[in-house]
């Protein structure tokens, strides 16, 4: 899939390109490589390559690459069957600036498989070509080298590509069609030239996620169904790692071809023991490395060499035990990427699959759940252990289960992005430590609970600290923005394992209910009372009963008062619980309730003494089309009302509008960038802007700043003052004062000259130093100060909070906060999020504020901060809002070096 600049030079070699499995020691780079552009990505068939940018030591490389390549690939790339590059021509493809010219390589064990390069024509642009493998052909190669070269050159100023193809070269010219750009093109003396504005697009965008979901769920795919599995280090020792590894993967049926490698038994559970890796025979799709940690390197990189997709890692002493484990951690990273594998581990308690086709159980579980519709994904071992073992006891089947260990490579992203497509998972459980990119997490997270529920458990403690063995940052923001990352992804939220299941068992076998409103139906008038009073307090509407049944009532009578719940039409979900009588079998009320819920399609939840998850009695045969119905049990009301309050919850969210991403008209980015990168030229380290150049920087973005004055007497008090012109507000500098009226900073409503001198003596006399000036602004009509602030959190990225000003903010810490990029609907939310919002909206005999003016700065400063890291932290207080607009009367706006964004602008592995 060639494209390129015609060339005039015929000369012919063949050769092929020789293949290496190991690694070599990176050779020294140029003064001025550009590092960050390096990055690993997964490929459309799963598989994983390296991009970097290309360097003088590719030399042989580049030989080897284009002697391997077909004459048709050639004169497609060269307009030229040229067989041979000269010392010239390999000189100037090697050797770039890194500037004008640019030249990016895909590797795989160490072998080029495609280059990506650009000439800059202008200041603006650049002509592309592209070189991709024959071998490489048809795995989106090229469409990731355009990716990143379009990322490099627009961040360099680069906004326009052009590029020469034959007519022929129909792979290159799909490339480009589908890249999300606007291309235009013509075609002159046999050859089509294109041109396109690589500025990103909500198309391109569009695009790179798309690709970015197939290739990471087909590569999930890829570990979840091998068609043979090895064990490295399978033991004869009953309670080893290897052995219980071998074990578990031959009982559980696995139906692909299964290895063992022990270099010192002949045989191992009836399987004949290779020597090593290499001796294995044909490809081996999956391996198990129940080896010694520092063993791991040198054993991943023969896996390499015979095909290996992906490595289960269970060792130990990786990252959680230091300094020494932290880069044997990193080493195993670097040498997997470079190898093309994906890694599951370390510190892994293995990966089930129970598609009955597969049955593979390449793990530790001691028990395993029966086969189900819920996907299951934990971190650490001993969470997989609790995990598992809840399912199994609650008999709640399972599709897939992943432990990710210490997180090297495969996480709960790739998971649910497998998950997405997954035709045999209903839904979602994870259990979280920590998260190591949760920009990705989000936006993943939201994909997926659009069409299955998704649970998650967190360990709040550790997402704001360190968790060993994890690579992440640390947090600065609250832990409140987390929490809300998970409402506005549509994630149900859950406090433990015990919750978690209770959620899934209904949200697996139930329908979703439809509303919030529910009927208890009890044998119990006590209990009925507790249940109803349960579902009040998670803001469920009781709108029939508590209806209680005498307690030696006949299961008739109890199916009858059941029928006449799920028949009321106010009804969405039945609640039931019953206290099993002395002469009546729970079993056939039990199986009362199954065939009443059955019937009417409703939301049916059960609360039985004794009884809890999937049960026997309250399971229906499957329907004409296999469906099955279970009614799910729990052993406490409150347990049950608890469930159907979360499943409400996330139905109510997939049903309503999810909204339109914010874009706002009136943008200047260069502008904004400009301005940025200036400060930071003059000041390295960042600083805060000036009140010049933060009105310039908001203005860029449609949010204007009102002017304010420092003043440090009466006189320029009074001159500034009828500069601003009357009525004005005088206030202190000092930010905890100066912007709440009924604080003795604030001297609001000032009309004339003198009340000015009066205000500026009292204020001087109260509060005043001579170090911090006075500051003079026109004053604002009435209305409520709130206050908009965003944050560049080392993890999160971009964090935009909300808040009423004053003791709503200060004292009672009532903030709301979104991730961007956010959508109308998640503005709104934010606003609507914090406890004292009723104050915009009249309560109390106010005025509404104009909530549409609000909503659009809100909007507004979440762009500017997502396109901007260096932003570290933009500060409006207060944002009077009132009746006719909402106006920023006050900014504090810090810039600063950011760090890489985790999920960057293009597609990578984290």
């Amino acid at each position: 899939m060639p494209s390129g600049q015609r060339h005039h030079h015929h000369r012919s070699r063949s050769g092929t390109p020789e293949e290496s499995a190991s690694i070599p020691e990176a050779p020294e780079l140029p003064p001025n490589y550009p590092v960050e552009w390096e990055a690993d990505v997964v490929l459309r068939d799963g598989s994983v390559a390296h991009v970097r940018p290309i360097t003088p030591a590719d030399a042989v490389r580049l030989r080897e690459f284009h002697a391997g390549q077909s004459e048709e690939s050639i004169y497609l790339r060269f307009f030229a069957p040229l067989r041979e590059l000269s010392d010239r021509d390999v000189q100037r493809f090697t050797v770039v600036d890194y500037e004008s010219r640019v030249a990016l390589v895909a590797t795989h064990l160490d072998a080029l498989l495609g280059i990506g390069r650009y000439d800059l024509i202008d200041d603006t642009t650049a002509e592309v070509a592209f070189n991709v493998s024959d071998a490489a052909q048809g795995k989106g190669v090229g469409s990731m080298l355009l990716e990143h070269l379009a990322l490099v050159g627009y961040d360099a100023g680069v906004t326009r590509f052009v590029a020469e193809i034959l007519p022929q070269n129909r792979r290159m010219l799909n490339v480009f069609k589908e890249a999300g750009y606007a291309v235009h093109h013509r075609l002159e003396d046999g050859v089509v030239t294109l041109n396109f504005d690589i500025t990103p697009t909500a198309a391109s965008t569009a695009v790179r996620i798309a690709r970015e979901h197939r290739a990471e769920s087909v590569s999930v795919g890829g570990i979840l169904t091998p068609r043979s599995v090895a064990v490295v280090g399978a033991s004869r020792r009953e309670f080893s790692i290897g052995h219980t590894f071998l074990r578990n993967i031959l009982e559980g049926g696995f139906t692909g071809e299964v290895y063992a490698v022990n270099p010192n038994a002949e045989t191992v559970m009836g399987l004949p023991a290779y020597k090593s890796v290499t001796d294995l025979p044909g490809q081996i799709d999956l391996f198990i490395l129940a080896v010694a940690a520092p063993q791991v390197i040198d054993v991943l990189e023969r896996c390499a060499a015979k095909g290996a997709h992906a490595l289960v890692i269970p060792s130990a002493h990786f990252a959680e035990e230091g300094e020494r484990g932290w880069k044997l951690q990193t080493k195993l990273r670097k040498h997997a990427r470079r190898a093309g594998l994906r890694v599951v581990g370390p510190n892994s308690f293995g990966l089930i699959n129970n598609d009955p086709e597969i049955r593979l159980n390449a793990s530790l579980a001691p028990h395993v759940p029966p086969p189900g519709r819920l996907g299951l994904f934990a971190q650490s071992g001993a969470l997989g252990i609790a995990v598992l073992a809840s399912a199994a006891r609650r008999q709640l089947g399972v599709s897939v289960f992943a432990s990710a260990g210490n997180r090297v490579d495969v996480s709960g992203n790739d998971l649910m992005q497998y998950w997405i497509d997954d035709q045999d998972t209903d839904a979602v459980g994870l259990y979280m430590e920590s998260t190591g990119n949760p920009r990705k997490f989000s936006r993943i997270a939201r994909h997926l609970s659009r069409i299955k529920p998704v649970i998650v458990v967190k360990s709040g403690a550790s997402l704001l600290g360190f968790v060993p063995g994890h690579l992440t940052r640390l947090m600065t923001v609250r832990q409140e923005a987390f929490d809300a990352l998970l409402r506005q992804s549509g994630v149900i939220r859950a406090e433990n394992i015990h919750q978690l299941f209770d959620i899934a068992q209904l949200v697996v076998h139930q329908p979703l209910p439809a509303g919030d409103r529910v009927a208890v139906v009890t044998n119990s008038d006590p209990l009925g009372s507790l249940t109803a009073q349960a579902a009040s307090s998670w803001d469920l509407k009781v709108t029939h009963g508590p209806v209680a049944v005498p307690p030696d009532a006949g299961v008739e009578e109890f199916a009858q008062a059941l029928r006449e719940a799920f028949d009321d039409p106010v009804v969405d979900t039945v609640i039931t619980s019953f206290v099993p009588p002395i002469y009546t079998d729970d079993e056939d009320v039990a199986r009362t309730v199954a065939a009443e819920a059955r019937r009417s399609g409703k939301t049916c939840v059960a609360n039985f003494l004794g009884m809890r998850g999937v049960t026997e009695a309250l399971t229906e045969e499957p329907d004409s089309l296999g469906v099955q119905r279970v009614v799910p049990a729990y052993s406490l009301p409150e347990d049950a009302v608890r469930a159907v309050a979360a499943a409400t919850r996330y139905a109510q969210w997939r049903q309503r509008d999810p909204g339109d991403p914010v874009s706002r008209d009136g943008i200047d980015h260069e502008a904004a960038a400009e301005l940025i990168a200036e400060v930071l030229e003059e000041t390295p380290e960042g600083r805060n802007l000036t009140q010049e150049e933060s009105t310039r920087l908001l203005a860029a973005y449609g949010i204007a700043l009102w002017p304010v004055t420092p003043v440090r007497t009466a006189d320029e008090a009074v001159a500034a003052a009828e500069q601003h012109g009357y009525p004005v507000i005088l206030k202190a500098s000092t930010r905890v004062l100066r912007h709440q009226t009924g604080l003795s900073g604030v001297r609001p409503d000032l009309v004339s000259d003198e009340a000015v001198r009066e205000a500026f003596v009292s204020l001087k006399t109260r509060v005043g130093s001579d170090e911090d000036p006075f500051l003079v602004q026109r004053m604002s009509t009435p209305g409520v100060a709130c206050v908009v602030t965003t944050a560049e959190d080392p993890l999160f990225g971009p964090v935009v909070s909300f808040s009423i000003a004053g003791p709503p903010t200060d004292l009672l810490g009532d903030i709301g906060y979104r991730i961007p990029p956010l959508t109308d609907v998640d503005v709104r939310d934010l606003v609507d999020s914090v406890k004292a919002a009723p104050m915009l909206t009249g309560t109390g005999g106010r005025t509404p504020v104009d909530l549409a003016a609000l909503h659009d700065l809100i909007a507004r400063a979440s762009v500017l901060a997502d396109d901007h890291p260096d932003l570290a932290t933009v500060h409006l207080e207060p944002v009077n809002c009132w009746a006719s607009g909402a106006d920023a009367l006050g900014a504090e706006i810090l810039v600063r070096p950011g760090l890489t964004r985790k999920d960057a602008s293009r597609r990578a592995m984290t």
